[in-house]
C-alpha cells in the first residue's frame, strides 16, 4: 500500500496543543518515576521530552536518533545514534508510536526504559508503557514543526460533496 492511500485523514498538532499534551504526559508519569533521565528519540521526540524534563525536574537528557519518516512517507528505520546503558529507571520519550517499527528497535536497544509517547496508533501501541490520545491508524499527524499557517479546505465543497 503506497503512503498517500494510508493516510485519509490529517490531524494537525498546535504548538500549544502539543505543549498541553506533553504536559498531560508528564502528569501521568509523575507516579511512576522516579526516573535516572531521559532518552528523547531524535527527532520528534526532543520536544516533548524538554518539556517532561522541565514539568519533572529532570535535568539529564540523552537521545538515541533513529531514522524512519520522510515527509508523508514512513520508510526503512536506520539508527544513526546508538546509546548502550542500562536501561532500568530511564524515560524513553518520543512524539508517537506509529506502526511500532521504531519502537520494537528502541524497546531492543533498551529493555527496561519506561517507554512514553505523546500520540499512539493502534498497531504500535502494544510498544508503548503510556501515552495520552490514540489516532486511528490511517491518520498522518501533522506536528507544528512541519507545518506553516494556510489556507485549509471546508471538509465539505460548496457543491455538498466531500473527499
Amino acid at each position: 500500500m503506497h503512503d498517500s492511500e494510508r493516510y485519509t485523514k490529517m490531524f494537525p498538532v498546535t504548538w500549544e496543543q502539543l505543549h498541553r499534551d506533553a504536559r498531560a504526559l508528564a502528569w501521568r508519569l509523575v507516579g511512576s518515576g522516579p526516573w535516572k533521565g531521559i532518552i528523547a528519540i531524535a527527532r520528534g521526540g526532543l520536544v516533548p521530552a524538554a518539556i517532561i524534563a522541565r514539568e519533572l525536574e529532570i535535568r539529564l537528557i540523552e537521545t538515541i536518533c533513529i531514522s524512519s519518516y520522510d515527509f508523508q512517507a514512513q520508510g526503512q528505520s536506520r539508527i544513526l545514534k546508538e546509546l548502550h546503558l542500562d536501561s532500568s529507571g530511564w524515560l524513553l520519550i518520543d512524539d508517537l508510536v506509529d506502526t511500532g517499527n521504531t519502537a520494537r528497535m528502541v524497546r531492543e536497544m533498551l529493555p527496561e526504559a519506561h517507554f512514553a509517547t505523546v500520540y499512539a496508533k493502534p498497531a504500535g501501541r502494544p510498544n508503548v508503557d503510556t501515552f495520552i490520545t490514540e489516532v486511528s491508524q490511517d491518520t498522518w499527524i501533522l506536528f507544528p514543526w512541519d507545518s506553516e499557517h494556510q489556507f485549509c479546505r471546508p471538509i465539505v465543497d460548496r457543491t455538498g460533496q466531500h473527499p
